[in-house]
């Protein structure tokens, strides 16, 4: 973990300083996509993944919409992207993405997750016309892979006499390798939450509810420019231990143990970012458990280097049964490595759970968080440390630098 800061220079377009190229970016994701269609074996991919969709097209709309199933878009081998939207944000699409073609941009519907009934015929009709778009192509006759799909639309392919195959492996090992923009945006996206952490620390105190906190840090990733708050984990006292991934009102009382989990998207790229605090005093009970989750942590950041597999990663880690779990099904996710990108659980997956089974060997440009979890010999406490990194020539480079090489006591007595 050597060399210079990686860059987050801020959110704006400057005409003094190199910052991110959206037109690279957006060659750079497509180029990835078209190669991964080229070695599946497909004619085409039909995607429906929210975050494939915006990886092939550079397209998003937000809100309530990416998870509705409506949105998709079809990839023929040696032709550019087609994109059925959400009403109106076709024509939106049409006026302000000129990187693709007007043409190409249509208006789509397929029943919001079945609130309009597969017997209204949407569904019959989107594959006959995407069944038309590959007969013109000569495709017809070749495998689609689908990345996601409704079972009503799965079955209306197979009907209408298209091959379908998967498709989500695919474009889950183009996702994997980062590109220099990609890094950009992701580092600039933790600049946002090591400030976040900031706050947080100022404002943890006696009488302070979880929910407020969750609320101190929707609200100034927002005004940072963050493009959507996915989730925040707000976690204290009593409930660390088991860490039960949610917030609620709780009251953080002196001497609490507390950690978060920040999960936001800038320009669509995200954070994982867990960090752990004593509320006024800690314990040694709550030091002990920090020491051990950091030397977990520490032990999987030295591994990480090109050529190294996720078996070797995953077993620096303890084993379940060493902190109180039967097996490795029902203590996944504490131990635990997991890529980003535009989604947030990318590749490479790393755990006991399947890393050792099916290693993957870590290769420069990916990007992902390495999460750490101890519970406290008092039988409540825990702590819950996660960072983020890259993978170079060199090793590991760290995304994440809000301390957190010791426990951090908010507002000490």
């Amino acid at each position: 973990m050597t060399g210079l800061p990686l860059h987050a220079p801020g959110h704006r377009g400057v005409d003094f300083e190199t910052r991110v190229d959206f037109d690279r970016l957006r060659s750079y994701r497509l180029r990835r996509a078209k190669e991964a269609l080229d070695g599946s074996g497909c004619g085409a991919f039909l995607l429906f993944d929210a975050y494939n969709i915006r990886y092939t097209t550079q397209t998003w709309i937000g809100g309530a919409l990416p998870d509705k199933m409506t949105r998709y878009a079809l990839l023929t081998r040696g032709g550019d992207p087609m994109l059925w939207d959400f009403g109106s944000a076709a024509r939106h699409h049409r006026m302000f993405a000129p990187w693709l073609k007007p043409d190409d941009c249509h208006a789509g519907m397929l029943g919001l997750r079945g609130a309009i009934a597969p017997t209204a015929g949407l569904m019959a009709d989107a594959v006959r016309q995407i069944r038309g778009l590959l007969e013109d192509a000569g495709l017809a006759d070749e495998p689609v892979g689908v990345d996601i799909v409704e079972p009503p639309f799965l079955f209306e392919m197979e009907r209408q006499g298209l091959r379908v195959v998967d498709a989500q492996q695919s474009m889950l090992d183009a996702r994997q390798i980062k590109s220099q923009d990609e890094i950009m945006l992701l580092t600039q996206a933790a600049a946002m939450v090591d400030g976040v952490y900031q706050d947080i620390v100022e404002a943890l105190k006696p009488g302070v509810r979880e929910n407020e906190i969750v609320a101190l840090a929707n609200k100034r990733l927002y005004e940072m420019g963050s493009e959507q708050v996915e989730a925040i984990n707000a976690v204290s006292g009593e409930r660390c231990n088991p860490h039960p991934h949610n917030f609620t009102d709780r009251i953080i009382r002196p001497g609490d143990q507390a950690f978060f989990d920040i999960i936001h998207a800038f320009n669509g790229y995200r954070t994982c970012y867990y960090r752990t605090f004593s509320v006024g005093s800690a314990t040694a009970a709550q030091r002990g458990a920090y020491a051990r989750a950091r030397e977990w942590m520490d032990a999987s950041i030295q591994m990480i280097k090109p050529g190294v597999g996720t078996d070797e990663v995953a077993l620096v880690w303890p084993a379940a049964p060493e902190f109180g779990f039967a097996d490795e099904m029902a203590a996944f996710g504490l131990q635990f490595g997991h890529g980003l990108g535009l989604g947030l659980h990318e590749r490479p997956i790393i755990s006991r759970l399947n890393s050792l089974r099916e290693p993957i060997e870590l290769k420069p440009g990916m990007v992902f968080a390495l999460e750490t979890y101890c519970p406290a010999d008092d039988g409540f406490s825990a702590a819950r440390i996660e960072e983020e990194v890259v993978v170079t020539e060199n090793g590991a480079r760290l995304l994440t630098l809000f301390p957190a090489q010791d426990l951090f006591v908010a507002n000490p007595y």
